[in-house]
């Protein structure tokens, strides 16, 4: 890896500062791994470095925010399991994702001593008509107003199909696509912290959808062995 790569994450796509994209994967399981991107109009592969216990790698000069990507294994397509936005949904191409160029308007707010939390959980999905970080935003002033201090959301991790029950999720760096952007999630978070709510994510790193899984083509070290 050379000594200019800046990498805040072990794995996924990472924006470099000075421009460019690195990728980073692990991969103990598959024989050849290849990155694809893909750019209009056709697809292009590229090489990556084989790191030590099961890690690749690749900087790709002109990759930036907004590239569709995804890493051929023994021949097949899928998408990167640190994906960080789905556009698509669980079977198109992971989008590369600039977290840092994101403004943030609000800090946290002041510490709340727990005895005093007041706890509302949040299913983005059906808490409005619309369900989407933006409907949502809209109504978080009333859940202030009667008392509430902390927005525990339910799981947004990227599903397949329409509707997610929160324990479906199957890309768990990826809020699903169906809510909204990377950056609307942001604006929520921002919008809640303006307001004084603490937002927390609900989390269940035990639980994967069947459907659109890709972590087993990965490596299957990804699963534990010791529960039927």
């Amino acid at each position: 890896m050379s000594s200019s790569i800046t990498r805040r994450l072990p794995i996924a796509a990472d924006v470099q500062p000075g421009g460019g994209t690195h990728f980073r994967v692990w991969a103990p399981r598959p024989k050849q791994v290849a990155l694809v991107i893909h750019d209009a109009p056709g697809d292009r592969e590229v090489p990556l470095e084989r790191e030590a216990d099961g890690y690749y790698s690749a900087y790709v000069a002109d990759a930036t925010a907004g590239t569709r990507y995804r890493y051929r294994l023994d021949g097949q397509l899928f998408a990167d399991p640190a994906s960080r936005h789905q556009p698509e949904g669980p079977f198109g191409p992971s989008e590369v994702v600039d977290a840092g160029t994101y403004t943030w308007r609000h800090a946290s707010p002041r510490r709340t001593p727990l005895g005093a939390q007041v706890i509302y959980e949040m299913h983005i999905g059906t808490f409005t008509a619309e369900g989407t970080w933006a409907a949502a935003m809209e109504r978080l002033p009333g859940l202030a107003e009667i008392g509430i201090t902390t927005l525990e959301v339910m799981p947004v991790s990227e599903f397949p199909g329409r509707f997610g029950w929160g324990y479906d999720g199957v890309f768990p760096f990826a809020p699903t696509r169906l809510y909204g952007s990377p950056d609307d999630f942001r604006a929520f978070i921002d919008a809640a912290h303006e307001l004084g709510l603490w937002v927390i994510l609900d989390v269940v790193y035990n639980h994967l959808g069947p459907h659109g899984c890709v972590f087993a083509q990965y490596g299957s070290e990804h699963f534990s062995k010791d529960y039927p």
